[in-house]
C-alpha cells in the first residue's frame, strides 16, 4: 500500500472536469444497455444502496432501477441526504439498524452498495453487524489511506460537523481499509477527481478485491462498466465468492474500461 504522507488530493483539473465527464458517461450507459441487458438475473436478495456525501436516494435512482430490473430486492437507504454522523450516527448504527430490520423482514442477508461516503458507511456498517451482510461494494470511497487528500475537505467538515484530523476520523482512516468479515469489492478510479484513488483501496485479503475503472467521481453512479461489475458481484451465490473478471475482448463501448 501507498504511504499516507505520498498521498495527495486530485488535480484541480480533474476535479474541474467532473460534472462534463459525468455526462459523457451517462450518454455512455444509455449507449451500453443491450449489453447490460445480457448480464445475469438476481436472485432476489435485498440490496441497500447508500448515496455520496450531500446526496439523497435521487442520486441513485438510475443504478437503484437497473438492479430492480435485475431482480434485486431493492432498499433505498430513506434517511435523507448524506452528512455523515449527523445523519446516521457514530459507526453507522442507523445502518445497521437497516439491515436488522432487512434480516428480519426477508430472512436474508443484504448487499451493500455504497458510493462515495455511502460507501465508508456501508462497510462500517458491515463491521459492526457482519452477519446480517452478504457483500460490500464501494464506489470511489474513501474510507482509508490520507484524510486530507480530497477537494472537499472544507464542505465537508462545514456539512457534516466533523473535523478532518480529529481522532475520531483518524480512528476511521486507520482501520476503514483493513479486510471485513464478508466479501468487498472496492472501485475506485485514477482519474477521480474528488477522492484520491489511493484512499478508496481496500488492503489485500483473500475476500477483498480492489477493481479500477476509468471514470469521474461523480460519474461512478451512472457508468455502464461500474454497473457491468455491480451485476456481476450480485449474481455470485451466497458463499460462492470470487475475484473480478473483466470481459475479454474490445469493449462495445469506446473509453469505459
Amino acid at each position: 500500500m501507498i504511504a499516507h504522507s505520498d498521498i495527495r488530493p486530485p488535480s484541480l483539473l480533474l476535479t474541474g472536469m467532473e460534472f462534463m465527464r459525468t455526462s459523457m458517461e451517462s450518454v455512455s450507459l444509455a449507449l451500453y444497455l443491450p449489453f447490460l441487458a445480457n448480464m445475469p438475473d438476481g436472485d432476489g436478495h435485498p440490496v441497500l444502496v447508500l448515496p455520496g456525501f450531500a446526496t439523497s436516494d435521487s442520486s441513485t435512482v438510475l443504478l437503484r432501477n437497473f438492479l430492480s430490473a435485475k431482480g434485486y430486492d431493492v432498499q433505498p437507504w430513506g434517511l435523507g441526504r448524506n452528512f455523515d454522523h449527523r445523519t446516521v450516527g457514530y459507526n453507522g448504527e442507523r445502518v445497521a439498524h437497516q439491515l436488522d430490520r432487512i434480516l428480519d423482514s426477508t430472512g436474508r442477508k443484504a448487499s451493500l452498495i455504497g458510493w462515495s461516503l455511502g460507501g465508508v458507511i456501508a462497510r462500517e456498517a458491515a463491521r459492526r453487524d457482519p452477519q446480517a451482510v452478504r457483500q460490500v461494494i464501494t464506489l470511489g470511497s474513501p474510507f482509508g489511506g490520507n484524510p486530507h487528500a480530497t477537494n472537499v475537505k472544507l464542505i465537508y467538515e462545514l456539512l457534516s460537523g466533523n473535523q478532518v484530523g480529529s481522532e475520531h476520523l483518524d480512528e476511521r482512516y486507520r482501520t476503514g481499509g483493513l479486510p471485513l468479515e464478508v466479501p468487498s469489492t472496492a472501485v475506485y478510479s485514477k482519474t477521480d477527481g474528488i477522492a484520491a484513488w489511493e484512499n478508496c483501496m481496500a488492503h489485500p485479503h483473500e475476500l477483498t478485491e480492489n477493481v479500477e475503472v476509468h471514470s469521474s467521481h461523480f460519474g461512478l453512479v451512472v457508468h455502464p462498466a461500474v454497473y457491468h461489475i455491480i451485476a456481476d458481484r450480485l449474481a455470485q451465490p451466497e458463499g460462492e465468492w470470487a475475484p473480478y473478471e473483466a470481459p475479454e475482448g474490445p469493449s462495445p463501448v469506446p473509453f469505459i474500461w
